[in-house]
């Protein structure tokens, strides 16, 4: 997510009249499925009027869907029901009769069959051998111009020379440049979040949620989401959904018109996270700063969730498992994770797990230090609060990793040292190859602007990624040379060029690349087809050789494969004599440079600022 500055502002004035609310009948979630494991379920309805519901009028007569308990909410104009979805029930329309005052009100709640396939088709799970790819839809390529606008949404903005406005891409232009990624070695696609955003402004990012169940339309809806779901399983490609637990939009339908008074923490003048993640774990933390971080809202214009709320919580880990079953989805990526109550995220993994057991789950955990990462994730430390969350974003990598390793000058901590003594921590993860790597993302500065818009250090980033230990993923453009710093953060989310129609550089087909852009985009393409059947590189060991004179070696190996990496980090040409590393080069003789084919023997030169992935041969 984004951090953003806030003013004070009491959150009496923040909340709307009801009136406000759109005043038709509703149920969440709006469907579900028979076959599940998580067959008993809470419904939320809302009424299509201003009277109270009749708690003791709710009629529901399904064979095999029991009404189990009514719960009166503060708003009398909700209620919730929990019902059970019994072994017997077949597919089919389920009518709830309900009252509210005078008026008789019917909703027909469908119940499917559930999608063929979990863990094999969908729900499949992201793991060391896939290559993720992060875009951003408005920003990638507009493939539907029809939908750019939406009449009666509030954001009618259209405007390519602003970072702040809409640029119209979506699930279409997407779906038209598979083949692109495809062929780039991309084999899961993450895309920031998908669900309606219907804000007044500042909606191209996706992250304030104004209606759960309803997928952007901007973007091409939920008939157009499902297309990209199926496209990519079709190709043998993953899906990734950006879930967001912590918080929503301004405008959002129950900030708007509240079931309850603490369906959102509220304080007595608005108070905004600390963003800071010691109060969590420190032993000696005052209560307060923990409530602060945790029930703190993340900006003025997001309003933070109370999962303490039983309904919220119900809420939020049902439309988590609608979402797998809906769409297809294989992996979730957790938005700012160590903002939501941590005991509330076991409870919602558990519930996917349980009903995908092959899903995988990472976290955003944006914080420094890799104790204070490993916190958050399955790790091997004694403490008081165990998480069962799989893997984070591992920012540790970058920040005291890659970053310091092609900047800093070498050092006994400084330069590639750092990436070498980040990585010989990994001793408090329970499986670090449940991490995700990456160079940057739509909240952080262009790796390239990072390394100076120097194209070897560019290099060294990409062959790192793609040869390190866990779960690679890029950002949109990174192969193209795409640049810029976040200040303001628009400047990181630019249009990847030849995504909209007359763009003069066009990244899908090469047209007007500059020779630099295209020689790392092939090289990103050459080393990522390769990382796809290195049996070394996606599921093998990975060992560590301690840095001299800025040249760091690493080796990823199985029983059949052994892969040497070089990072020469400094600034001469460096000789690398096999002897020194013989416990894993011991009975090679010659290796093959991967990303230019040539033979490489014993006390091969490696340029500087260059990282070499050889993999040897006897």
């Amino acid at each position: 997510m984004f951090k953003k500055s806030v003013g004070l502002i009491s959150i009496f004035f923040l909340f709307f009249p009801a009136a406000f609310y759109a005043q038709k009948a509703a149920i969440y979630p709006t469907n579900w499925w028979v076959g599940m494991q998580y067959h008993q379920i809470q419904l939320l309805i809302k009424s299509a009027t201003s009277d109270a519901i009749a708690t003791n009028q709710i009629q529901i007569n399904y064979p095999g869907v029991q009404l189990l308990k009514v719960h009166p909410l503060e708003n009398k104009t909700y209620v919730a029901i929990d019902i059970d979805i019994t072994g017997a029930t077949k597919p089919g329309i389920v009518p709830i009769v309900f009252w509210a005052g005078n008026s008789k009100q019917t909703i027909q709640w469908p119940l499917y069959n559930r999608r063929n396939g979990n863990g094999t088709q969908f729900a499949q799970g992201v793991n060391a051998s896939d290559f993720i790819y992060l875009a951003m839809p408005d920003r990638f390529s507009n493939g539907d111009t029809t939908n750019d606008r939406i009449p009666g949404m509030r954001d009618q903005s259209l405007n390519r020379d602003s970072i702040y406005l809409r640029h119209g891409g979506d699930f279409q232009g997407i779906i038209n440049h598979l083949d692109y990624l495809q062929n780039l070695g991309v084999t899961t696609l993450w895309l920031t979040p998908v669900i309606e955003n219907d804000e007044p402004n500042r909606t191209e990012h996706g992250y304030a949620f104004t209606n759960h169940y309803i997928i952007d339309p901007r973007l091409g809806g939920e008939t157009m989401y499902l297309k990209l779901s199926d496209a990519l399983h079709k190709r043998g490609m993953k899906l990734i959904q950006d879930a967001v637990y912590n918080h929503v939009g301004s405008k959002n339908i129950f900030f708007l018109d509240p079931p309850m008074h603490d369906w959102f923490h509220q304080w007595p003048t608005f108070t905004q996270t600390s963003y800071k993640d010691q109060p969590l774990y420190d032993p000696y933390a005052a209560a307060i700063d923990k409530k602060i971080t945790s029930d703190g809202w993340f900006t003025q214009k997001m309003p933070d969730l109370n999962q303490n709320n039983p309904y919220v919580a119900n809420f939020l880990i049902q439309h988590a498992i609608w979402s797998v079953e809906k769409f297809g989805v294989d992996g979730w990526r957790i938005d700012t994770y160590i903002y939501n109550d941590l005991d509330f995220m076991n409870r919602c993994n558990a519930a996917l797990e349980k009903e995908y057991p092959k899903i995988t789950m990472f976290g955003e955990t944006w914080v420094h230090g890799v104790s204070s990462q490993a916190y958050f994730v399955n790790n091997k430390i004694q403490i008081p609060f165990k998480s069962n969350l799989q893997g984070a974003t591992d920012f540790q990598m970058l920040f005291d990793g890659i970053l310091p390793a092609v900047n800093q000058p070498f050092g006994w901590t400084e330069g590639v040292n750092r990436l070498y003594s980040t990585l010989a921590k990994d001793f408090l993860y329970t499986n670090p190859m449940h991490n995700v790597i990456f160079l940057d993302n739509h909240d952080l500065s262009r790796f390239f602007s990072e390394v100076k818009e120097d194209v070897a250090k560019q290099k060294m980033g990409i062959a790192w990624l793609l040869t390190s230990r866990g779960i690679p993923q890029m950002y949109y453009g990174t192969e193209v040379l795409m640049k810029g710093f976040t200040n303001p953060d628009g400047w990181v989310r630019l249009d990847f060029p030849g995504g909209w129609k007359g763009d003069k550089k066009n990244a899908f087909t090469g047209e007007g690349l500059l020779t630099e852009e295209f020689a790392v985009q092939q090289y990103t393409r050459t080393l990522a087809n390769f990382r796809k059947s290195s049996p070394a590189l996606t599921t093998g060991k990975l060992m560590q050789y301690v840095p001299k004179d800025g040249v760091y070696v690493y080796f990823r190996y199985t029983s059949t494969q052994t892969i040497m990496c070089v990072m020469n980090t400094s600034e001469k040409v460096h000789k690398t004599d096999w002897n020194n590393y013989a416990q894993r080069t011991a009975g090679f003789t010659k290796g093959t440079d991967v990303t230019d084919g040539k033979t490489v023997r014993n006390n091969f030169e490696i340029a500087p600022k260059t990282l070499m992935v050889v993999e040897l041969k006897q």
